[in-house]
């Protein structure tokens, strides 16, 4: 699978201690360069794990092509959102992975597939590569690196379906 990231969720999975795990396997991880260049830019511990990952070739930065379509999206999202929605289009990727709503509705209406943090964290339970011994304490984990989620729909993402 090739999967594309943009920022806020690879430092929120870095900061949860989950990306190392999410990264290791068969699959492909991308990001734009803007992104790749946003990170490398901070030298907070978040940061530096994600540099690491680049370093190793876990996740490979890319060039964008699609400029057109990146710039025209940048009028209402963020530059890094915008890449990586024109990079998800160009591989193109099975799915991007965006927290930020209007980037998420922008990428769906593009025709992409999105999931966003809570969903990987959710894959990587249900996979059993981590155990999530209480939500309350997750919950509480994102609260504190200032991961924005209503209570409401963090409960009906990770209630037993």
């Amino acid at each position: 699978m090739l999967i594309v990231f943009n920022s806020s969720p690879l430092i929120f999975l870095a900061r949860l201690g989950f990306l190392n795990t999410f990264v290791d396997s068969a699959n492909e991880f991308y990001l734009p360069m803007f992104v790749a260049e946003e990170i490398s830019a901070k030298s907070d511990k978040a940061s530096q794990s994600v540099q690491q990952l680049i370093d190793l070739v876990k996740i490979t930065p890319r060039a964008i092509k699609l400029t057109f379509l990146a710039n025209s999206l940048n009028a209402r999202l963020g530059l890094g959102e915008s890449e990586a929605i024109a990079l998800g289009i160009e591989l193109p990727c099975d799915y991007i992975i965006l927290d930020d709503n209007a980037a998420r509705k922008e990428a769906i209406r593009l025709g992409l597939q999105v999931k966003g943090t809570l969903a990987v964290i959710k894959k990587l339970q249900a996979d059993g590569k981590i155990t999530i011994d209480s939500l309350e304490q997750l919950y509480q984990q994102l609260v504190a690196i200032n991961f924005r989620v209503k209570r409401s729909l963090f409960d009906s993402i990770f209630e037993d379906k």
